[in-house]
């Protein structure tokens, strides 16, 4: 098959050094505070796949960006094809809320909805959203913009099934403390088993791929050495372990969007807040403006119950307004350095932190859901995406405060 070479400069990032961690399901805090003094300055080159024709594929379903921009909320698969799917619907329709970001490929690996049988991902899918043509149908009808989410390297499924794909520990895949694999991002194979997987939901109609977890396990800089892996493409070469983690990252994000560039979808990627913070994230590989530079939207999860003492704020969770404008801040600072830079659109809080010692937690509703909102509005930045897991989202909200 033809090849063509694509060039991707990494970029080194100058920010402040600080201490947080931003997750969607995790309940610990991850903490960071070394001062890098190390800079990216060279090229990483990789091939990609030349399609033997160019051409842009475009889905029959009517779905305009809406104009006020994205105001969203998360959907899992199983409220995406249950009862719940109705009572979001009617929330959307009873507020200025006007978008979804659906489960495709979910937290474990699985599809979330049954593809053909002869689909290479029939096995790994689950029959949680049985018909999803209805369910476009009714987003269609009622103007609901349609966001696939894809978590990429943290894949039970795929590291189990395939363990050469994956971290191993004597002998054995690599499990977190939460009983979760990770695949390896220095794999391109790894990157086309997601892209397809991407191609597919373009396909059916989803105008926005969101790709979640493109990063290395948390903490990865403490067992890099001891876990058995390969590098690929990455062995050698200039820099340190800390540089090439983070360029296999931004090599994946470039070469998802190139892909996907056939299929008139804009590509997303949700990265951690405090991303935003450090020069570049040690262990997991993410370089906030690296990954910017090569996406449609950037979606930090800011939540305020997800940092540690931060902004001068010894409490965030008790300040969910200090923190989305003090983070607005330094995002805003970043991508002003960007000639074209994405859409910012922070995911935000809708979920009470309780888990948090006595003292550093609040109840969230109405009141802590505007309060981040307002932040990030007054400091220009007007999209965003609410996050609960169990995706009970508070009523009453005014999203325009």
């Amino acid at each position: 098959m033809w090849k063509r070479t694509v060039t991707v400069l990494t970029l080194s990032v100058t920010a402040v050094i600080g201490t947080s961690f931003v997750a969607h399901a995790d309940t610990e805090a991850e903490h960071v505070a070394q001062d890098f003094e190390h800079k990216l300055t060279g090229k990483h080159a990789y091939e990609l796949p030349d399609r033997l024709a160019r051409f842009v594929h475009s889905s029959d379903r009517d779905f305009a960006y809406p104009e006020d921009g994205v105001k969203g909320i998360y959907v899992t698969g199983n409220s995406a094809g249950g009862e719940r799917f109705n009572t979001l619907v009617n929330m959307l329709n009873d507020t200025e809320l006007n978008s979804m970001v659906i489960d495709i490929k979910e937290d474990n690996g699985h599809l979330t909805y049954r593809p053909d049988e002869d689909s290479p991902f029939y096995d790994i899918a689950k029959n949680y959203i049985s018909d999803p043509e209805e369910m476009f149908n009714v987003l269609e009808e009622n103007d609901i913009y349609p966001i696939a989410r894809i978590v990429v390297f943290k894949d039970t499924v795929l590291a189990e099934e395939r363990p050469e794909l994956s971290f191993q520990e004597n002998g054995k895949v690599w499990k977190n403390r939460r009983g979760e694999a990770f695949v390896n991002p220095f794999l391109e194979e790894v990157w086309e088993y997601n892209v397809d997987i991407a191609e597919e939901a373009a396909k059916m109609g989803f105008q926005e791929i969101q790709f979640d977890y493109v990063r290395f396990p948390e903490g990865f800089e403490n067992r890099d050495e001891d876990l058995e892996y390969e590098t690929g493409n990455y062995e050698g070469g200039d820099g340190d372990n800390i540089h090439r983690r983070v360029t296999a990252v931004n090599d994946f994000v470039a070469y998802a969007n190139e892909e996907l560039s056939a299929y008139d979808v804009d590509v997303s990627v949700d990265i951690f807040g405090y991303a935003a913070t450090v020069e570049y994230a040690p262990g997991i590989g993410q370089s906030f403006l690296g990954i910017s530079d090569n996406v449609d939207v950037i979606s930090s999860m800011i939540y305020p119950s997800h940092w540690t003492s931060y902004f001068g704020i010894d409490k965030p969770d008790l300040y969910p307004y200090e923190m989305s404008k003090e983070y607005a801040k330094v995002e805003n600072e970043l991508l002003s350095e960007l000639e074209d830079g994405p859409t910012s659109r922070p995911w935000i809080q809708d979920f009470t932190a309780s888990y948090l010692p006595d003292g550093d937690w609040q109840p969230y509703g109405k009141e802590q859901v505007e309060d981040q909102i307002r932040g990030l509005k007054e400091e220009g930045i007007t999209e965003f995406l609410l996050w609960d897991a169990g995706n009970n989202y508070t009523q009453g909200v005014n999203y325009s405060p």
